[in-house]
């Protein structure tokens, strides 16, 4: 029985309109191989419609995101022409806090044939994941200034860290390392020597949910020191649980250390619930309209949404088409890759018709 999802597809700003089309295409080609039907439906989010007619994400779009879709494919926010932080706070947070998408999954994976700046560094030795906290810490918002604009001013940004929110996170962390075929070694990183009550939370929950899974090893590092360890030994790390700041500076460097924005995606997840797929660099707003971009990272992103689905065989297929397509790329650079935007696509669309 051919199985069918709903997705919605915010192709967003810059060149995300350019990797989207790549990806829908190769989900396409997924559909006829793999039996999947996809119903794809644009919500025309962004800054061109922000720019029109003011409208961040109108009215009852989150109820219909929750009982209506299966999936968000996106692909990049930020507008030239729009203050930076009206946008990211006006869609992708909002996406992330409403549907209470509290899961950032990152894959840091090197492929085969893909050149990392880590010297003597292969595919074996760069294969972990972090599990980012996404609905609290310092990105809720929460703070203030007391006289602004003044000699006098402060600028007040608070971190809010709730049991609740740290547990759930903590416990998806042990459970996805649990179904890894690799260490089971689940790393918290924090900074309990500093921030003595958030980290404090972060390491005492760590400890007791431990005690629910004796067949997972522990171990905790500061997050300074973490950074060095990742660019040092990346190999040391099966699966790395954090909060929202932290995690969002250490996908930083593990995407550098994968080969580059080109190839990093991820994942905002409800588990069980609608999820967020997309590529994680910008919009690149100087590249749109040249098909020099490299779709590879949105394609990756299509690649998570499917092993989300449960759609294990496409899934699969898909990453094995990634794989191949990668080898044939001069570099993952924008503008550098020795194909165009759409080349690439094409490239993995049929390597799946010919061998799905």
């Amino acid at each position: 029985m051919e199985s069918g999802y709903r997705i919605a597809l915010i192709p967003g700003d810059g060149t995300g309109p350019e990797v989207i089309a790549e990806g829908v295409k190769v989900l396409n080609a997924i559909s006829k191989r793999c039996g999947i039907s996809f119903e794809f439906n644009d919500l025309g989010l962004g800054g061109d419609r922000y720019l029109k007619d003011g409208v961040l994400i109108p009215d009852g779009l989150i109820e219909e995101l929750k009982s209506n879709y299966d999936s968000i494919y996106l692909g990049a926010i930020g507008h030239p022409d729009v203050k930076p932080g009206i946008l990211e706070r006006g869609i992708l947070l909002k996406l992330r806090f409403e549907l209470d998408l509290y899961i950032n999954l990152r894959p840091v994976i090197l492929l085969p044939g893909v050149y990392t700046p880590l010297r003597d560094k292969s595919p074996e030795d760069i294969d972990f994941v972090v599990v980012r906290e996404n609905t609290e810490g310092a990105y809720v918002g929460a703070g203030g200034f007391l006289n602004k604009g003044t000699p006098h001013e402060v600028a007040i940004q608070e971190s809010i860290n709730t049991r609740k929110g740290v547990e759930r996170c903590i416990r998806y962390a042990f459970e996805y390392c649990r179904k890894r075929d690799r260490d089971k070694i689940l790393t918290l990183c924090a900074k309990t020597n500093v921030l003595n009550y958030e980290s404090d939370l972060w390491l005492r929950t760590f400890e007791e949910v431990a005690k629910d899974y004796p067949d997972i090893n522990t171990n905790y590092q500061h997050v300074d020191a973490l950074c060095m360890w990742m660019i040092k030994n990346p190999e040391q790390f099966d699966v790395v649980v954090t909060n929202n700041m932290f995690g969002d500076i250490i996908t930083d460097i593990g995407a550098i250390i994968q080969g580059g924005l080109g190839i990093a995606a991820g994942g905002n997840i409800n588990p069980g619930n609608i999820a967020m797929f997309e590529p994680i660099g910008g919009s690149a707003p100087k590249y749109a309209g040249q098909k020099k971009i490299n779709p590879l990272a949105a394609i990756c992103a299509a690649q998570m949404m499917l092993d989300y689905l449960n759609e294990e065989r496409a899934s699969s297929l898909l990453m094995d088409a990634i794989k191949a397509t990668v080898k044939e790329l001069k570099s993952l650079e924008a503008g550098r890759m020795g194909y165009s935007t759409t080349e690439v696509g094409d490239m993995v669309v049929r390597y799946i018709e010919e061998n799905g």
